[in-house]
């Protein structure tokens, strides 16, 4: 190792320095957007079963945010239901935006390093081409000096393009894993949104106190023709 660390020049540090950084970072995010840890099963409901069961105090809202991502959401909707749909959603979609985030930490990061690093190998290929040149003199060529410059070029350029790739692959896999956390958010938050507004409201079980209450209407019992020739006017005779 330490051979090749020497074969490869002093620009191969800075590479060394960037992979260690890569792995640590996608080891960091692969332990932190675990699902279970971002969406915990059957959260919902849960929070639906305990709307049911007890109320609904500040303290189980606090602890229900503190468990995860989404308790987070969630937590932030039930602290304001008392005041609509619509400012149930623009609570929980603040508390989302937030919740984006912290997910997304760290993977800029990781996209720099996948983009840094070629041009790392790169600059370490132009350090090994001013050694190459640098080997002809005029009584003649250096070849130790000519071969330690060659591999310094391609050791540079071999080890930047060694560390982009995974880099970028965990980063685009890592970004694909949060944007589908945000929408398995934003979908129970939904439900939670259609759930609270489906409920009816405390004292709605009777009819509503405006309610216009209609008496039935009676039908009159038609009379028998002889009673109603009776009651009836005559008719003016035809004059001749």
């Amino acid at each position: 190792m330490l051979s090749l660390i020497e074969a490869a020049g002093w620009p191969i540090w800075f590479l060394i320095v960037t992979s260690v950084a890569a792995v640590a970072l996608i080891i960091e995010r692969g332990l932190a957007l675990r699902r279970a840890k971002i969406l915990p099963a059957g959260l919902l409901e849960e929070l639906t079963g305990l709307r049911g069961a007890v109320p609904v105090t500040p303290e189980l809202l606090s602890r229900l945010s503190a468990s995860s991502p989404l308790g987070r959401v969630l937590a932030a909707g039930a602290r304001h239901e008392a005041g609509g749909r619509a400012r149930m959603k623009e609570a929980m979609e603040d508390a989302g935006r937030a919740v984006a985030h912290d997910l997304e930490k760290y993977l800029s990061g990781l996209g720099t390093i996948a983009t840094v690093a070629p041009l790392l190998g790169l600059f370490g290929t132009v350090v090994g081409m001013i050694e190459i040149f640098g080997a002809q003199a005029p009584g003649g060529t250096n070849p130790q000096q000519l071969a330690h410059g060659i591999s310094v070029a391609l050791y540079n350029t071999a080890f930047g393009i060694l560390i982009a790739i995974p880099a970028l692959i965990a980063y685009r896999h890592f970004r694909a894993r949060v944007d589908g956390y945000l929408t398995d958010m934003e979908q129970q938050a939904l439900r939670l949104v259609d759930l609270v507004a489906a409920e009816p409201a405390p004292g709605a079980g009777g009819p509503p106190a405006d309610a216009e209450v209609r008496k039935p209407v009676r039908r009159a019992t038609p009379r028998p023709a002889a009673e109603r020739a009776k009651t009836s006017p005559a008719a003016p005779s035809p004059t001749a």
